[in-house]
C-alpha cells in the first residue's frame, strides 16, 4: 500500500498548506496568505519569522495570481523545513 506514512509528524505549517491546497483544488477558496500574524523580519535570514516570506513576497501578495501564490507557499514550506542531515 502506498501513501503518506501516518507515523511521520507534519509541521503545523505543512498541515495548513495541505488543507489549503485541497480547498483550492476543490474551488472552495482562493489561495490564502501564509501569514500567522507574527510579523517580525529576521535580521539574519531576511524572512518573516512567522510565515517565512521575504518582504518582497509579502509586498506583492495582494496582486499575485493564484499560481504565483502557490509558488510562494512552496518556498515557504521549503524554508520552514528543518535542515536535513
Amino acid at each position: 500500500m502506498s501513501g503518506p506514512d501516518v507515523d511521520t509528524p507534519q509541521s503545523p505549517l505543512a498541515a495548513r498548506a495541505a488543507l489549503m491546497r485541497e480547498a483550492v483544488r476543490q474551488g472552495l477558496e482562493p489561495v490564502p496568505s501564509p501569514c500567522v500574524n507574527v510579523c517580525r523580519m529576521s535580521a539574519t535570514s531576511g524572512l518573516c519569522e512567522g510565515c517565512f516570506r521575504t518582504i518582497e513576497e509579502i509586498r506583492l501578495w495582494s496582486r499575485s495570481t493564484d499560481t504565483a501564490r502557490l509558488a510562494v507557499w512552496d518556498q515557504v514550506l521549503a524554508r520552514s523545513a528543518p535542515p536535513v542531515g
